[in-house]
């Protein structure tokens, strides 16, 4: 395949290489960081540089189309969720729904339940996108994941119910009214659809988290595991792996009830108290999950920390916005342009903070380079990395079968991470004397 592994006995070489052009032909060589050795998606490998550029074009297209058409029968079957639209379509059910236990159903959780039904396949398809693409780890993919979720989320669940309607009236709404109205018309549509979003924090939020503590659906799969599949110690091991958190499912939802949280706090302070009880609840389990329960199963020096960030700035943004929209049609329109500087100066903000850490993120400074290796030498003027490189990324068909999850070479860099409390045979990490994520001297670049 076109891409090799590069190791180096410095940080300062590591990060000279990967951060410069190499030849006059910026596509004839190109060098970057690479994944620590279980972050690698090895098959997308061999995808040649130009390939990727029209995977990605592809990619957008069709997420495009898909983000756009999904929105009809969304609306479809949520225009058929309510009372009025089930006896249209089915006459004959008018008694049945008029009992007051089935008609409190219906107005109070079918939305919330037919929508979320329609996105649980979603995750799957936007990550096998993600790979489409030609990301070469998984914390890659993950991201990427993860931002055309929230997209989704935001044009499909926030957006799209907002709007009150089917998707054609939505459409034909926005299309016979000018630019200058569209704020005005969500700003209305916002207070009107608070408890639709109520009713979805409880379904998709509060039965997630009661989901996650229980683990159902992997202890159902354990035991058709055990049953069918467990021939040896080792397929029993592998059964019972509780797997690592997904972030490409998990964060973009969260960013969502953040959103909803910002929008809320001044139309509708009532649904404060239900995602306060979300976020309550989701940092009680999911650090009880990750501190017990889940294996690491790879450690992206916080590369998802900028998305998250940007994220958080785009939902102050939509917010912003919204209430613009929302008092342009109260009798308090006379103060809306006193806070017109109030999205100005949040993009600013960001953009300043863009400049100021994110660097921290994509680059590795020289300065600090040369300190850490410095510090290396005099700590440990004996350090032998060559065990540990000559393994460290070596193909996973060429390990030994029965230890496929460690990393040949030297004992004492092996598995080095976060500890956790939880200890497992597959892969969970082992307190470090070097007290850092990777290998004191593991600096690669992809080839």
């Amino acid at each position: 395949m076109p891409a090799a592994f590069v190791s180096f006995r410095t940080r300062w070489g590591a990060a000279v290489c990967a951060q410069t052009q190499q030849t006059r032909n910026p596509t004839l060589w190109v060098t970057e960081w690479a994944p620590e050795p279980r972050d690698i998606y090895w098959q997308n490998l061999s995808i040649p540089f130009v390939s990727i550029s029209v995977r990605k074009l592809i990619v957008v297209v069709s997420f495009f189309f898909l983000t756009v058409f999904f929105l009809i029968p969304i609306a479809l079957v949520q225009s058929l969720a309510n009372i009025e639209g089930i006896e249209k379509a089915a006459p004959f059910l008018k008694p049945l729904i008029e009992i007051r236990i089935i008609k409190s159903f219906i107005q109070g959780f079918l939305a919330g339940i037919v929508l979320k039904i329609f996105l649980i396949l979603l995750p799957m398809i936007l990550m096998l996108m993600s790979k489409f693409e030609g990301f070469v780890s998984l914390s890659a993919l993950q991201r990427r994941s993860a931002s055309k979720y929230y997209i989704f989320l935001l044009v499909n669940v926030f957006l799209g119910s907002i709007i009150a309607g089917t998707a054609f009236e939505q459409l034909n709404s926005f299309i016979h009214q000018s630019a200058n109205e569209i704020p005005k018309t969500v700003g209305v549509s916002i207070p009107m659809k608070a408890t639709f979003f109520i009713t979805y924090i409880m379904i998709d939020g509060w039965a997630g988290i009661a989901g996650e503590i229980l683990r159902l659906k992997p202890l159902i799969f354990y035991h058709f595991k055990n049953l069918f599949l467990v021939k040896t110690e080792k397929d029993r091991d592998e059964a019972m792996d509780p797997g690592s958190i997904e972030f490409a499912i998990s964060e973009p939802r969260i960013q969502l009830y953040f959103l909803l949280g910002l929008v809320y706090a001044v139309v509708t302070p009532f649904l404060l108290p239900f995602i306060l009880v979300f976020f309550g609840l989701a940092y009680v389990v999911f650090r009880h999950q990750i501190i017990n329960v889940y294996n690491q199963e790879y450690e992206s020096a916080a590369a998802f920390w900028p998305d998250v960030n940007c994220r958080i700035i785009t939902a102050l943004i939509i917010s912003q916005l919204l209430l613009l929209g929302l008092l342009s049609t109260k009798h308090a329109a006379i103060s809306t342009p006193l806070l017109v500087p109030l999205p100005v100066l949040t993009i600013w903000f960001h953009r300043f903070c863009k400049n100021r850490y994110e660097p921290a993120f994509v680059k590795y400074p020289l300065q600090e380079a040369i300190m850490k290796d410095t510090l290396d030498h005099v700590r440990e003027p004996n350090l032998d990395m060559k065990a540990y490189l000559l393994n460290a990324y070596v193909h996973p068909v060429f390990k030994d079968g029965e230890n496929d999850d460690k990393v040949p070479g030297d004992e004492e860099f092996e598995n080095i991470l976060v500890p956790t409390k939880r200890q497992s045979r597959k892969g969970t990490p082992v307190p470090s004397k070097f007290g850092c994520s990777s290998p004191p001297s593991l600096p690669d670049a992809v080839q």
